[in-house]
């Protein structure tokens, strides 16, 4: 057992929170941070029992987040605020000597690009300190890790395609609206697609390649390419891959509001001055669209997450997908949020308990596929993301025509 400080009350630090207070095995004492410490005090209320603790705290202000930390002691920092922030909580983990752990990796909040290096940079100052950080351990970055992983443990001796699918097949009822931070969502979809091939990157115009991809219990969905951040760590981590494209469903609502949002403008992330004022016209639309945490209630159907793997096993050509469905339903009947903060809670709390219990544990930097992913996948059963699997089918990507996977 052990003690998490969790930073960030949003719609995924409310599912982190809640999944760790009822995980009494492992999680003895948890304490809830952020900037606003109204929302941690309303999600400890609504838990209940007094099992989650409060705190107010700036997670820029390094001096601040180690004094929070040196207070609380906690045996692990687990990070679910905004990827801005990522380095000055490492900093500060750094300083205190404690784990790390994040579900996306850092970007600069005046460049919309997200990448490793920054944080891979402390691989040898984390090192020297005997401590350890878990590098994107959400559902996509994270699970899907961890899926490539298991995969390649169980199913190739050597993988050379892999396609990573999510659909949000659900609806909220909202004319728009993003399903996790909107300045976060907004930046990384509307930057340049970029994949891997043949040991290179391609860069693409934003959403320009799309294809329809058939996804379980849901049927056809229009999925457009785009680039993410776990593509960077798995191409490293698995050299064999020749390929590795990630794909995400978007509704032509969602793209007729988005378009129309970029082309007056409201999208810019550098400052436009207004009465006087300097202001980010994405940090204004943030300000006006529906909190993501506050979709949950009224929201429908499910989500749709896997990895679609083609390479050999024993001499043979080999195919292979993984996947879960995740209801918008049920994750808010268990934890009033919606499913997109559900597969991105889960997986944070999953990866807390394998450093808390040290069956992950490894001084340095490191993403999710790095380690040995049965005891994860084992927990993803156990906690509310059930996998399933499929070996030697077609996959759309390779078969442009067929449509086996509905």
């Amino acid at each position: 057992m052990g003690k998490v400080l969790i930073i960030g009350a949003g719609g995924v630090g409310n599912v982190v929170a809640k999944k760790c207070a009822m995980n009494t095995e492992i999680f003895s004492e948890i304490m809830l941070a952020s900037r606003t410490v109204s929302k941690c005090e309303a999600i400890a209320k609504e838990f209940g029992g007094n099992r989650i603790q409060t705190a107010k705290v700036d997670a820029d202000n390094v001096a601040e987040m180690v004094q929070l930390i040196n207070k609380f002691k906690p045996d692990l920092v687990l990070n679910v605020a905004l990827p801005y922030q990522d380095l000055p909580i490492m900093d500060a983990c750094l300083e205190a000597g404690v784990n790390y752990l994040d579900t996306a990796n850092y970007e600069p909040k005046d460049v919309a690009k997200f990448e490793y290096s920054w944080q891979w940079a402390y691989q040898e100052r984390f090192k020297a300190k005997g401590i350890m950080a878990l590098l994107g351990c959400g559902f996509d970055p994270g699970v899907t890790g961890v899926f490539t992983a298991y995969a390649k443990k169980h199913h190739f001796d050597e993988m050379h395609y892999l396609d990573i699918v999510d659909c949000n097949a659900g609806s909220h009822g909202k004319a728009f609206a993003t399903n996790f931070n909107p300045e976060i969502n907004i930046r990384e979809i509307t930057q340049k697609g970029k994949y891997w091939e043949n040991g290179k990157w391609i860069e693409i115009d934003a959403m320009s390649i799309h294809q329809p991809v058939a996804y379980p219990n849901i049927g056809d969905k229009e999925s457009y390419l785009l680039y993410h951040e776990e593509l960077e760590s798995l191409v490293k981590n698995y050299p064999t891959l020749k390929r590795a494209r990630f794909w995400m469903t978007f509704g032509q609502e969602y793209l007729t509001h988005l378009r129309v949002l970029e082309n007056v403008g409201m999208t810019r992330i550098d400052p436009v001055l207004f009465e006087g004022k300097q202001i980010v016209p994405l940090q204004f639309l943030k300000a006006v669209l529906p909190e993501p945490s506050s979709l949950g209630e009224n929201y429908s159907g499910e989500t749709s997450i896997g990895c679609m793997i083609k390479g050999v096993k024993d001499g043979q050509d080999k195919t292979y997908f993984v996947w879960n469905n995740c209801s918008h339903k049920a994750s808010y009947q268990e934890v009033q949020a919606q499913a997109i903060s559900y597969t991105t809670g889960v997986p944070a709390m999953i990866g807390a308990a394998m450093m808390m219990t040290k069956t992950w544990n490894k001084a340095g930097v490191y993403n999710v596929e790095e380690f040995n992913p049965d005891p994860f996948m084992d927990m993803l059963n156990k906690h509310g993301l059930p996998w399933n699997e499929k070996t030697n089918l077609k996959l759309p990507f390779e078969y442009p025509v067929e449509k086996v996977l509905a």
